[in-house]
């Protein structure tokens, strides 16, 4: 595969990674009540993007993109767990225990909330779509669905880094910092719900245009 290619899509993949969206919010919120609780949290969301990254290389998330209904559904489930995840924030402001040093219950939950965030967000499926066959290159050696699949493992390490930075900078800063923590928590609520409800009236002005 082309090196060139792949440092090209390295770049571009870090742009987004860094971007702040629901995967930083869930990263910032796993942080925020235990440092031992980002590890599932942030493993969940990479399980999830490498799910989409095989999906995407086998081409079932192309017959999803052609299908107006199947791209409304999933927009409509993504949309409402993101909304789901974000009231729940709003509800139950996380604060941090500075007495408990053991690891956090849940950690199952945290493991499978982080992988409904990736796949039931369709920013992930429209980027990979978007991006993955840009820089597949069909005379390559490599089949196009093995070059997607290890561009699609390049993206996830990107993510691993910033996501796995973003938690445990949170679990370091704020703990002693109850109500900068308390704040970053409603604010991560927030960010879930303005994502869930952006991807509505996305799609809602798509419909209506």
């Amino acid at each position: 595969m082309d090196v060139e290619l792949m440092v090209a899509f390295w770049g571009v993949s870090m742009l987004f990674v860094i971007t702040p969206g629901v995967d930083w919010a869930y990263a910032i919120a796993s942080g925020l009540r235990h440092r031992t609780g980002v590890i599932p949290a942030v493993s969940g969301m990479l399980t999830g993007h490498l799910a989409a990254t095989f999906i995407v290389a086998a081409g079932v998330a192309a017959l999803f993109a052609a299908s107006e209904v199947v791209m409304t559904l999933l927009i409509a489930a993504g949309a409402a767990y993101l909304i789901w995840l974000g009231i729940s924030a709003l509800r139950h402001p996380v604060t941090p225990d500075l007495e408990s040093q053991s690891a956090p219950s849940g950690c199952g939950r945290l493991f499978a909330k982080g992988i409904g965030v990736s796949l039931l967000n369709p920013k992930v499926f429209l980027l990979f779509l978007a991006l993955l066959p840009q820089f597949a290159d069909t005379r390559a050696a490599w089949p196009v669905g093995m070059q997607m699949i290890a561009l699609g493992v390049l993206h996830v390490i990107n993510c691993a880094i910033v996501y796995f930075a973003v938690g445990y900078g949170t679990a370091v800063v704020l703990p002693r910092r109850p109500r900068a923590a308390k704040i970053v928590g409603i604010l991560s609520g927030i960010v879930m719900i303005g994502l869930g409800l952006a991807l509505i009236t996305e799609k809602l002005i798509a419909v209506t245009s």
